[in-house]
């Protein structure tokens, strides 16, 4: 495996560059003489730059496709105060030749401590049946495999490999907490919600190369396809209740709170709408945490205008 040398943030004007990039999207133009040239926009875990094939477009096009590892060669530049590549030379690199890990970005935590924790909380559940379920659910490879790689997000929170798990065991710290001061709350069917609540979402993305979603993402979407996964898992349980099983599938179906928000329906158990808030809390302080931290102005405590949150986010002095 060929070992990356060359990362986006480190990229300045007059470099010259010859790696490889995932290739996470591409257009053909034509410039005012007729002329055909191809915009390129190069990733890996650091973050994005625009580049441009200037001579020899129409062949380079033929090359490669969105999603695939590339190995280019040409020289930074600069266009409209910002660093933009002119690329001269483009391979297909082979997949086997690449490490994903250098051109999505990663969860800072190591994966398997996070997962060995979440089981930590399974163990300790007093209600057998919500601990067979998750115990079973987990006994497939893949889905811990996919569990520790998913992001929980293509363009908001955690949006990184590794990131679903991140977000969920927080949430499930969060809740254990809740159930400390609401000693009314079921604790286990908030331990239970808390790690099923986005489960679907390993399959609502895509995310060897680039981070998107899946043909059954955009058509059924994670909640649907997370009570579907539950319900598979349930039916090969001898003996679940019938009561727990609809509980916890309400859970579920209701945690984005309202119908706007995509849910199918809005929290009408104490354990559901906990759930909701603090799902919904996690997310959006990841985000908020994200988008500060990528302020582009260093200098100034105030963020640039965020679309999703619909203000300026202030940073601090």
């Amino acid at each position: 495996m060929k070992k990356k040398e060359i990362y986006v943030k480190d990229i300045r004007q007059g470099n010259k560059i010859a790696d490889t990039f995932l290739a996470a999207g591409k257009s053909m133009a034509f410039s005012q003489k007729g002329t055909p040239y191809l915009t390129v926009r190069l990733k890996d875990k650091t973050g994005e730059m625009e580049s441009k094939v200037w001579d020899n477009a129409t062949e380079l096009d033929r090359v490669f496709k969105k999603g695939d590892i590339i190995y280019i060669e040409g020289r930074a530049g600069s266009y409209k105060n910002a660093v933009q590549l002119s690329i001269v030379n483009i391979e297909k690199c082979p997949p086997e030749e690449a490490d994903p890990a250098d051109y999505l970005p990663v969860v800072n935590a190591d994966v398997d401590t996070m997962f060995d924790e979440i089981m930590t909380y399974v163990e300790k559940m007093k209600n057998r049946h919500l601990q067979e379920l998750l115990k079973a659910f987990f006994r497939d490879e893949k889905n811990v495999d996919l569990f520790k790689r998913a992001p929980a997000a293509k363009g908001f929170h955690h949006i990184y490999l590794g990131g679903l798990l991140e977000h969920t065991l927080s949430v499930v710290r969060l809740l254990d907490k809740i159930a400390e001061h609401y000693p009314s709350l079921n604790k286990d069917m908030l331990i239970a919600g808390g790690i099923l609540h986005d489960i679907g979402k390993i399959y609502e993305f895509s995310y060897d190369n680039l981070i998107d979603y899946s043909d059954e993402g955009r058509l059924i979407g994670h909640i649907v396809m997370g009570v579907e996964m539950i319900n598979k898992t349930i039916a090969a349980l001898p003996d679940f209740p019938e009561q727990l099983s609809l509980e916890l599938r309400h859970l579920l179906l209701s945690h984005h709170g309202e119908y706007e928000f995509g849910s199918p329906k809005r929290p009408k158990t104490m354990e559901a709408l906990v759930v909701h808030y603090i799902d919904d809390l996690d997310a959006k302080l990841n985000a908020f945490e994200t988008f500060m931290a990528d302020s582009i102005d260093k200098e100034s405590g105030w963020t640039t205008f965020n679309r999703f949150f619909e203000r300026f986010l202030y940073k601090g002095k």
